[in-house]
């Protein structure tokens, strides 16, 4: 849709096609990461000596136009459109506020529906199929647009802005890597550092717990525990720290900043100063939370002034109709929800009044986008709260959450609110984040602050947007050049349009006119105000999906089906969306489900054996293999001298649940805690001398509810213990997944009481070996916890 202003080209040699495609073939097997600086003809005079010689100066790096304004992307995680205050929500984010009321206000904005799609939109400018992220990274499938592999041929904003002489600083979420390629062995050119940026700082899967956060700089991962500050503010800190740094070396050079943050998705976790400060202020009920919401919005003008609420959700019950203790315990999930936004805004606030403290913030360009997706429906009805009150049912949940306050929003929760809470986030639209085909999966707030082309402050804009329109307009606003050649690779054009046009003049028209969606089967295309869209129930049949139209230009939160009264206007564009589809990937149309998603989700998902040796960082998050529902076997070798060697040999998890295989008091041990009770196999037998083999074979029966296990320990083969489990005592790591797999250590939270952390291995420990068992049983019962 949009292509920049190209750069001339270059002339080549005779030969220069074969050259070419030589060259690319060079840079495809060993790409580069820095700004392309080619060896340049020297038209100086080179003589003897100096006083002979003239010389010529060469600029190898392109420098960016005297002036040229730094650039800050903000992205928020899950968050809905009547979320934040700045768009009428009752979550107070006076720092978002404050940009949106001095810059401007796009109401009319839209993002893929869920994270990854929307990330790679945000940052290519182009549809999230066409750069190969048709879904979640772990959902990966071999077909163009849902294998992950994003094109080199179709360069982000940072390897763009590089290429105009920006330093680029990625901070926060990812979520764009292959999940096979998460790991320390890379490779690393689908990094932040190999798409462009000159650091990262931050996490690479879908979701990472807010105080024990996974974090990785530039291309190594970090141990920061034990750790007393919140994800939140150790962005914002990095984030400082890389513009100080970068302004005090080369104070005209400009920045580019993409700070994504880990909120607002699940876990919703913040300090309690935080919560306290929303006590009683949702007990409304997320009924009147619409209206008056519904109400601040049309006083903002971000709604139309006729605007009217659609029905309740599906499955969300009437506020009045909830028991007392059911609305308090509900009531108390939004206050940690508001309170997780309202700090992120705070973090938020501390980079942007560095910006002025520094003067820099008014020779800035800051797009935010108030949401990847729509509010979150994953609570459910009656919100999650950590793993052990989920189990839970009826008066006895509600119980627990109530007697809960102390630790919601501490690492020993893992909330997220009820889907009536996500409903009301969503104001005024229906539906949740990933479901594509409605506007409350994909309509999202959007703000732009820029003094040098905004004049009139606080505005409001209604044209159509959508996220990957954000690339070609801050493209347009910077006068910056797309080259033809990125690293090697020839470009293909940006499939965005620029909004430029809209900051100077409100009833400028819209540019953008045809748009598609997709996520899991669920779809849309939109056109000149008019949307036809279907919802896909997983597992069902495609061709037998209903389709609805609805007149946006007259009904933008989709009230009015008039499939029935204009069927030519929808089989018009049910023909154009499948056109738009063997476009750009969206082809073929493909279910998701979470089952399908766990087994995407580690770098090990692939590996049916793996050897760990001694040294290996704490592998975490999608660097951890998953455990949860399948058989497997560990096979420690570790030489045994003086039979005191005491020490882990390999341990998962540990802050609610794990297992640890150690040796202490010159036995063999192992720990099973579920839900903070563990359970102990102590061996009876004298530990060997010499290269000894220590194994647990622990084992899943049977599928779903049910199931049963057993835990063997084996020393050089002969069995030394073993115990039966239930289905209640299956259990690896808990949802939080913040303690991962270490080799001859604990690191963090101990999963066993009968030591400290670390407690080292103090023997000689060769290397761990995992095998995961095929079992249909097993892969049957595979958890099915996702990332998104």
């Amino acid at each position: 849709m949009y292509c920049m202003k190209r750069r001339k080209k270059r002339t080549t040699h005779p030969n220069g096609f074969l050259i070419g495609w030589f060259l690319v073939g060079i840079f495809a097997a060993n790409p580069t990461y820095a700004q392309h600086s080619p060896q340049q003809p020297f038209k100086g005079h080179i003589g003897k000596t100096l006083e002979e010689s003239v010389p010529y100066k060469i600029t190898y790096n392109k420098k960016a136009a005297p002036g040229s304004p730094n650039i800050v992307w903000i992205l928020i995680d899950d968050a809905g459109f009547g979320a934040t205050s700045a768009f009428g929500g009752l979550v107070e984010t006076p720092n978002i506020e404050k940009l949106a009321n001095n810059g401007l206000r796009f109401s009319n904005f839209h993002t893929t529906g869920i994270c990854s799609p929307t990330r790679a939109s945000l940052l290519t400018g182009r549809n999230h199929h066409s750069v190969h992220m048709g879904m979640l990274t772990p959902a990966t499938k071999d077909f163009p647009g849902y294998d992950t592999w994003m094109p080199f041929e179709k360069a982000n904003v940072a390897e763009i802005l590089r290429e105009n002489g920006y330093n680029t600083f990625a901070v926060g979420k990812w979520h764009q890597t292959p999940v096979v390629e998460n790991g320390q062995a890379g490779p690393f050119n689908r990094w932040p550092l190999g798409r462009g940026f000159d650091h990262f700082y931050g996490f690479l899967p879908g979701a990472t717990d807010q105080w024990h956060p996974e974090l990785w700089e530039d291309q190594t991962k970090l141990d920061i525990e034990p750790n007393a500050d919140h994800l939140n503010k150790l962005l914002a800190d990095k984030a400082i720290k890389y513009i100080s740094n970068q302004k005090s070396v080369d104070p005209e050079k400009p920045f580019f900043l993409y700070l994504a943050t880990g909120a607002t998705h699940a876990p919703h976790q913040v300090a309690k100063e935080w919560i306290d400060k929303y006590r009683g202020k949702f007990d409304m009920g997320w009924d009147k939370y619409r209206e008056l919401v519904l109400e601040k919005q049309k006083k903002l003008g971000v709604v139309p002034a006729n605007a009217t609420l659609p029905p309740r959700g599906q499955d969300v019950k009437a506020w009045e109709s909830l028991t007392a203790k059911e609305k308090k315990a509900s009531a108390k999930f939004m206050e940690v929800y508001a309170a997780f936004y309202s700090y992120t805004d705070y973090e938020i606030g501390r980079v942007i009044n560095y910006l002025e403290q520094i003067d820099q913030l008014e020779n800035t360009l800051i797009f935010v986008v108030l949401g990847d997706n729509g509010a979150s429906k994953a609570g459910a009805q009656t919100g999650n709260l950590n793993g052990e009150i989920n189990q839970l049912k009826g008066e006895e949940k509600l119980d627990a959450i109530l007697a809960a306050g102390d630790i919601m929003g501490t690492d020993l929760s893992h909330m997220d609110y009820p889907k009536g809470w996500a409903m009301a986030a969503n104001t005024p639209f229906q539906y949740w984040k990933s479901d594509a085909n409605a506007e409350g999966g994909t309509h999202n707030p959007l703000i732009v602050y820029y003094p040098k082309a905004i004049k009139d402050k606080g505005g409001v804009r209604n044209q159509y947007g959508h996220v990957m329109d954000v690339l070609p307009t801050t493209l347009e606003l910077i006068h910056a050049e797309y080259p033809d050649t990125i690293n090697g690779y020839p470009q293909e054009p940006i499939e965005g349009v620029s909004l430029a046009d809209a900051l100077q003049h409100a009833d400028a028209p819209d540019k953008h006119k045809v748009q598609y969606y997709e996520i899991s089967g669920s779809r849309a295309i939109y056109r000149d105000g008019w949307k036809a869209e279907t919802w896909h129930k997983p597992g069902g049949n495609f061709d037998q999906d209903v389709w609805e139209l609805y007149h946006l230009s007259n009904d933008f939160n989709e009230q009015v089906d008039l499939s029935a009264k204009y069927p030519d206007t929808l089989k018009a564009l049910q023909n154009l969306f499948d056109q738009q589809a063997w476009k750009y990937n969206v082809y073929p149309l493909k279910d998701f489900t979470s089952a399908r998603l766990a087994q995407n989700r580690s770098v090990y998902s692939k590996v049916s054996q793996l050897t760990l040796y001694p040294g290996v960082d704490n592998l975490v998050g999608v660097s951890t293999p998953v455990y949860n529902g399948k058989s497997f076997d560990v096979v420690a070798e570790a030489s045994i001298i003086t039979g005191k060697e005491q020490g882990v040999l390999f341990a998962i998890g540990g802050i609610k649940s794990g297992i640890s295989l150690f040796i202490q008091d010159g036995k063999l041990q192992y720990a099973h805690k579920v839900d903070d009770q563990v359970q102990y196999l102590v061996a009876d037998k004298v530990l060997p001398k010499g290269r000894v083999r220590f194994k647990l074979a622990y084992r899943v029966n049977g599928a779903g509810k049910g199931r049963t296990g057993t835990e063997t320990l084996y020393i050089n083969d002969e069995k030394v213990g073993e115990r039966n489990l239930s289905d209640g005592q299956l259990q690896i790591v808990s949802e939080n997944r913040v303690d991962g797999t270490d080799v001859g250590r604990d690191l963090h939270a101990a999963v066993a009481d009968k030591y400290q952390s670390p407690f080292n291995f103090s023997g000689n420990l060769h290397k761990v070996s995992v095998n995961f068992l095929k079992s249909k049983d097993a892969a049957a019962s595979a958890n099915a916890d996702t990332e998104e």
